[in-house]
């Protein structure tokens, strides 16, 4: 039987910790889970995969903080489907310390879908517990 409900919600992490500036693009492995019902989120490898066909819901936050006057910072990160991007936040004001950025969308998605948030080359991103940084996504309704 297919899981009627899909929903996760998770961080980058939960100590301080800081990822790029990115020499090319990365997936994004956000370790700290919030939730994830139906277990369809990998905390490994930082990839959702849809359950079943229907329109989904997802969101995503990035934040970086330079740490430094003379360090230059870009937070930004890109959604992708099945690898091809469908959504790119970025704030690259250089005159401050932090940037962050966000998206909500909603998807019509098939079953085996795969989504990830993804680090585009140069960009830069900071977490501790206070969660700055966060992917979630759930399923709307189905459609199969």
């Amino acid at each position: 039987m297919i899981a009627s409900r899909s929903a996760f919600s998770v961080a980058l992490t939960n100590n301080r910790w800081c990822l790029g500036p990115a020499l090319s693009d990365i997936d994004i492995a956000y370790k700290h889970v919030f939730l994830n019902l139906g277990g369809n989120y990998n905390v490994q490898n930082g990839i959702y995969t849809a359950p079943r066909s229907g329109v989904y819901s997802f969101a995503f936050t990035v934040y970086s903080d330079a740490g430094s006057n003379s360090l230059k910072l870009q937070a930004c990160a890109m959604l992708q489907v099945n690898n091809k991007t469908v959504s790119i936040i970025t704030d690259r004001e250089t005159s401050d310390q932090e940037d962050s950025a966000s998206s909500v969308l909603a998807l019509k998605l098939n079953a085996g879908d795969k989504v990830v948030v993804v680090l585009p080359e140069g960009c830069y991103l900071c977490d501790d517990d206070q969660h700055y940084n966060t992917f979630t996504g759930f399923l709307l309704y189905s459609s199969d």
